[in-house]
């Protein structure tokens, strides 16, 4: 395969015209503003590498939102590390702010990416932005000549001062598909972000007639990949209206009609991720995170919350994320959903108050633990299971600002919310403590479940060994019972056996089917049955005594 792209690259510059084989001047454009950054390098020289190279849509200034956090201005470029296994990927954005196709290779900024490209490399250009503004002129002289023909125009630079051969969008583009093939790179070409403009029937205007439309037919003619970024931004921003396009956008610089704010970032990240799905090569599927770390979050309006049926009699409340409820979403179900066969109604209520997409951290924030104390009475039981929204790096988009710092300890760190406001965030253990010390001091018993594992982990080791170990220590030091429910799920998934355990899943790594749901729910009764005490004994089912 690496041959053949190299034959292939080798091929695609014969083809083109003599001028797009002739090396350009390596600093046409010396505007120090726009072209002499600091760009990033291959973090692991040793993986392979999807390299972004573009304008401001991609990669903004210095990449740090000027300072204004998630409302000030953001390219695509950042958010989509996200999606990206960095074991497995570079994820290296080399675009440049104010520069066009034509200027991104005069200023020497392709010269010195493409010194970094080797074979099996990924390169993403998309460019289009600036490539409308003059050819000639003493600011930025960054324009190219309309369209995607061989046609040349002869300049002497009034910004430089040198003589210089300018050439169409298109021709550059195609510079820079044979040059990554050269190398064994596979290049991809996206179209240009759509602007936050309305044409009359009220529909987000699209670039079909040029740039986007002019990157398609270059893609096409040179059996390149291309993701129409242009025509799927309009299709959302259609789909979402007008008011909400606008918060996609600097709120504070209504006038700004290119640049979106973190939010708009995100979700062009988003849409670049599902056109490098969907071009339907696996090698650069592999080099994206499982489509579950997306992590859905369930709207809160569309879950009915549960209460006690007989006030009376003990409860036991279920607490914890979509492993625990799903409501059938894709076909998943949570083995909280399955586990109420094994309790006797007429003795103890069952409440589960699991809702998808929480973490430790969010659960509590959002007052869905105030809602489960509210209800709490003496001899009441909990069962506390979180651990899978909690992993990640605070600030990571992908996580939506479910993230809790790792450990236990009283450390908090900083996370700005996409409106802008500012949260303390916690450690996953300060969490786990609130809710035992709240709960016992109910008088109800706690049980610290760590969360059910992976369908690709089990198997190696063990999985959420972090959690389970700062599950332990709370419940320790807090007077909690801790049940390792990774450990005796996953003996359960070894008995019996990897070809029926991969029945069990809904999709590709976390979420159970209703047979898995309900091989968990029977693994929970065992562990249950197992803690110090046996506090849930008197409620059991006879069902609950086959569960071993």
């Amino acid at each position: 395969m690496r041959f053949l792209s190299l034959m292939a690259g080798l091929l695609l510059a014969a083809a083109l015209p003599a001028c797009a084989q002739q090396p350009l001047p390596a600093a046409v454009n010396t505007d120090p503003a726009r072209a002499q950054v600091t760009l990033p390098v291959p973090a692991n020289p040793a993986l392979p590498s999807i390299i972004l190279i573009g304008d401001s849509t991609v990669r903004n200034g210095r990449d740090d939102g000027q300072g204004k956090g998630p409302a000030g201005q953001w390219g695509w470029g950042n958010p989509i590390a996200a999606y990206v296994d960095p074991a497995k990927v570079n994820l290296v954005n080399r675009a440049v702010g104010g520069l066009s196709s034509r200027t991104y290779l005069t200023s020497g900024h392709w010269e010195k990416t493409l010194a970094l490209v080797k074979p099996g490399d990924i390169v993403l250009m998309q460019f289009g932005h600036n490539d409308a503004a003059p050819l000639n002129d003493d600011k930025r002289a960054r324009g190219t000549i309309r369209g995607i023909a061989n046609e040349a125009e002869e300049i002497d630079n009034i910004l430089t001062g040198k003589h210089e051969t300018v050439h169409s969008y298109g021709w550059y583009l195609r510079k820079f598909i044979v040059d990554a093939r050269a190398r064994g790179a596979t290049p991809v070409v996206v179209s240009l972000i759509p602007r936050k403009a309305w044409d009359e029937q009220g529909k987000v205007k699209r670039n079909t007639g040029d740039y986007a439309g002019w990157a398609e037919e270059v893609a096409r003619s040179e059996h390149a990949g291309f993701i129409d970024l242009n025509a799927m931004a309009a299709s959302r921003y259609d789909a979402l209206g007008h008011d909400a396009v606008m918060n996609l956008f600097p709120l504070t610089t209504p006038d700004e009609h290119v640049h979106t704010n973190w939010a708009g970032a995100q979700l062009n990240a988003q849409l670049v991720v599902a056109g490098l799905k969907q071009l339907g090569d696996k090698r650069i599927a592999a080099y994206l995170k499982p489509a579950e770390d997306e992590r859905p979050v369930v709207d809160a309006k569309s879950v009915r919350d549960e209460a006690p049926l007989n006030p009376a009699l003990p409860t036991l409340f279920l607490v914890g994320d979509s492993t625990i409820k799903s409501g059938g979403a894709n076909g998943a179900i949570g083995w909280g959903e399955r586990i109420a066969p094994y309790f006797d109604a007429s003795k103890i209520n069952l409440v589960n108050a699991a809702i998808g997409g929480r973490s430790s951290r969010t659960f509590y924030t959002e007052g869905r633990w105030d809602k489960v104390l509210a209800q709490l009475k003496r001899g009441d039981i909990v069962i506390v299971q979180f651990g899978h929204n909690d992993g990640g790096r605070i600030g990571d988009p992908a996580m939506k600002n479910r993230a809790s710092a790792p450990g236990i300890g009283l450390e908090t760190v900083e996370d700005t919310r996409p409106d802008g406001s500012k949260e303390q965030v916690h450690s996953f253990g300060w969490y786990m403590a609130r809710y035992v010390a709240d709960a016992r001091a109910r008088g109800a018993t706690v049980i610290l479940a760590s969360p059910v594992p992976h369908r690709d982990r089990w198997q190696e080791g063990r999985d959420f060994a972090s959690f389970a170990d700062w599950d332990r220590q709370v419940a320790q030091e807090g007077g909690a019972l801790f049940m390792d429910l990774t450990m005796i799920v996953s003996d359960g998934y070894r008995r019996a056996g990897a070809a029926t355990v991969d029945t069990y899943f809904s999709d590709a790594r976390t979420h159970t089917n209703a047979q898995g749901a309900d091989f968990n729910a029977a693994r929970v009764v065992a562990g249950l049955k197992t803690l110090p005490g046996n506090p849930l004994a008197g409620y059991f089912t006879d069902k609950a005594a086959a569960a071993k």
